[in-house]
């Protein structure tokens, strides 16, 4: 599939893309190998082929689940304005 240039100008207005007159005839060049390599691509037979979920065959590295912080609830409710029984307590602000 070719496309024209009065093409390449309706999708360049449509991408909202500003091309010049001089560079038409590069885009146009670039956009035809854009469509040959899909119609490339769709031309493989992928009947039977179950998809990715990732093109490259990666490993997740999960770190261990351990406490790394030191438990300051105490520190943190003793300075908050109101707190009662572990919670913080905050002004009503729906009637």
């Amino acid at each position: 599939m070719s496309l024209s240039n009065e093409q390449v100008g309706r999708l360049a207005h449509l991408a909202r893309l500003a091309v010049s007159d001089d560079a038409i005839d590069a885009t146009r060049a670039q956009l035809d190998d854009i469509l040959a390599l899909i119609a490339q691509m769709q031309a493989i037979d992928t009947n039977g082929i179950e998809p990715m979920s990732h093109p490259q065959e990666l490993a997740a590295r999960l770190r261990e689940d351990a406490v790394t912080e030191t438990d300051r609830r105490a520190a943190f409710q003793a300075i908050a304005p109101h707190a009662e029984a572990g919670l913080y307590l905050v002004p009503k602000v729906i009637e």
